[in-house]
């Protein structure tokens, strides 16, 4: 699957861009070692966004693997439910990533907003999510940070997946213990080699917040990851009366403990999760050529709309950071 002609042109013209060539507009979101802003290219006046990450503080939390694997697998992805990685370049202190703006948020803000979402719109976001992880799985590619903070909604209403930040080629396993604490799969609590089936697991619990509001496990106390990793193991799940029969047979087919049993890891793969009777109805081809109606359409005033965004304030930087030493050569992959 390849991009419109349109965006692989303008992917080319900023090849060997700097942040000159940018004009820096508006904050969207902030991370542990990073900031994110909109942005107009000076050359014609497209919006997009750039996430700014600090190399001192990546040095310092030693996460440069990850950030060089969430560009080389961003260059590497190309799918119409995946944000589009545009450009990459360095200066002395920052790293850039020119982004695709999807201006209708995170799912996370319509989700909690609506309380919880009906069974149509669930399935709405569900099915492109799962074309988004039969199109990873094929490539070997484990996202392993499923949850709706990571989903936005781009101005036609479709999902657009960010944050490859713990996205990982596996092709014999992994251990790293990594992920959102409410999302991890089993097998990664308990340390064993995992791969890409985690996803699944990721997938299901995502399914039952849409439908319930919260998920199915959590620590709604002391918000103590140990507490939330003792139910998932324990496995028992409570679904409220209202959760229709094939949504509920689907989630429980996720979110099977052993990863060999797990629906999306059978023999069918992908195409047994899509078969299932929850997504009765459902069209695949016109659905992964954008051609299904979205449950919401973002209205946006503006190229520069941000009114979708709640802007958290920047983490400030531990004494420490500055004292780090940023090792030569180490962020090459950006250019």
């Amino acid at each position: 699957m390849s991009g419109s002609s349109e965006e692989c042109a303008a992917a080319m013209a900023m090849t060997g861009s700097s942040s000159e060539d940018f004009e820096m507009l508006q904050q969207v979101g902030s991370g542990t070692f990073c900031v994110v802003r909109l942005c107009r290219y000076k050359k014609n006046g497209r919006v997009f966004v750039v996430k700014i990450l600090r190399k001192k503080k990546i040095c310092y939390l030693k996460q440069i693997v990850h950030v060089t694997q969430e560009v080389e697998i961003l260059r590497e992805v190309d799918h119409p439910f995946i944000v589009k990685l545009y450009c990459t370049f360095q200066d002395p202190d920052n790293l850039y990533m020119v982004l695709e703006f999807a201006c209708g948020g995170e799912l996370f803000s319509h989700m909690r907003n609506a309380g919880h979402l009906s069974d149509e719109a669930t399935r709405f976001y569900i099915s492109e999510l799962v074309l988004v992880l039969q199109y990873l799985h094929t490539r070997h590619i484990a996202y392993r940070d499923l949850k709706p903070e990571n989903i936005l909604i781009d101005r036609h209403g479709h999902v657009k997946v960010t944050d490859f930040g713990f996205a990982k080629v596996i092709k014999e396993g992994t251990s790293t213990m990594c992920g959102t604490p409410e999302y991890l799969a089993p097998e990664i609590i308990r340390g064993e080699p995992y791969d890409e089936r985690v996803d699944w697991w990721a997938l299901g619990i995502l399914m039952y917040e849409m439908l319930v509001g919260y998920p199915p496990f959590f620590d709604d106390v002391h918000d103590n990851p140990l507490n939330i990793y003792t139910k998932i193991l324990a496995g028992k799940i409570k679904f409220p009366i209202h959760i229709d029969q094939y949504a509920k047979d689907l989630i429980k087919r996720l979110l099977i403990p052993n990863a060999n049993e797990r629906l999306g890891d059978l023999s069918g793969g992908a195409e047994d999760v899509k078969r299932h009777r929850f997504f009765r109805g459902v069209d695949w081809d016109k659905l992964e050529q954008r051609h299904a109606l979205p449950p919401l359409v973002p209205h946006s005033t503006s190229p520069t709309d941000t009114s979708y965004f709640e802007i958290e304030p920047i983490e400030p930087d531990e004494a420490e950071v500055e004292k780090q030493t940023v090792p030569d050569g180490v962020f090459k992959v950006f250019g």
